[in-house]
């Protein structure tokens, strides 16, 4: 796999595409992907992650820039915009349980029908969903999340693009790749190959559709 440069891995995403972003707060996010779907104005966007960062980080831009027309979540991070986007109409916003939403992306890459969880039966997050009994206790039924393109971030890439991550940095990263029909990696390190050791291997390279190029 040869790398690629940025502008053109991000030329591929249409406007309106259905993007899965790794990292938590922005961390385990690819910046310089995002800083690139900021340059290049792409637009109307729905974006499957943890959160909405914090103004200036990860997916925060996007939402500064107006770029983001829905935002599934788990919550919106430390950011005020989303909240302002919110209540003037700009921007939706879904709030999924942290558990439900990785479990959803998990169900979305596994090839999966759903997951069943009692977490929200009885409370606003049930509404309009399928509830099942199971030996007399009531589940919810999740359906899967997935995506057009998958951006990751990845410790380590090798040049045919088997992906390793640092510590909490690898986050959603690994599951989000799983569930997009596309997968665009970067990664601070690109090294050759049989340097990432067989068991350090967490995105295997079939996975990885484009790495970008460290430029």
């Amino acid at each position: 796999m040869k790398p690629i440069p940025v502008a053109e891995a991000v030329a591929m995403i249409p406007d309106g595409a259905v993007l899965l972003v790794g990292g938590f707060m922005g961390v385990g996010t690819p910046e310089r992907i995002v800083d690139e779907i900021v340059r290049q104005g792409k637009h109307e966007l729905t974006v499957i992650a943890n959160d909405t960062a914090k103004p200036g980080t990860g997916i925060a831009k996007l939402i500064s820039a107006k770029l983001v027309r829905t935002a599934i979540v788990s919550h919106i991070g430390l950011n005020p915009e989303t909240q302002q986007q919110m209540h003037a109409g700009v921007l939706t916003v879904e709030l999924v349980p942290q558990g439900t939403l990785i479990e959803r992306i998990r169900a979305g890459g596994f090839g999966l029908g759903g997951v069943l969880t009692p977490t929200g039966v009885g409370t606003v997050v049930e509404e309009g969903k399928r509830k099942i009994d199971v030996d007399g206790q009531d589940f919810l039924l999740e359906t899967p999340l997935k995506g057009d393109f998958a951006l990751v971030h990845a410790f380590l890439a090798d040049y045919i693009g088997n992906l390793s991550y640092a510590l909490t940095a690898r986050n959603f990263n690994p599951l989000v790749a799983m569930a997009a029909a596309t997968v665009i990696a970067g990664a601070e390190h690109i090294v050759p190959v049989g340097l990432i050791a067989p068991d350090h291997v967490v995105t295997p390279a079939p996975l990885v559709d484009y790495l970008v190029a460290n430029e």
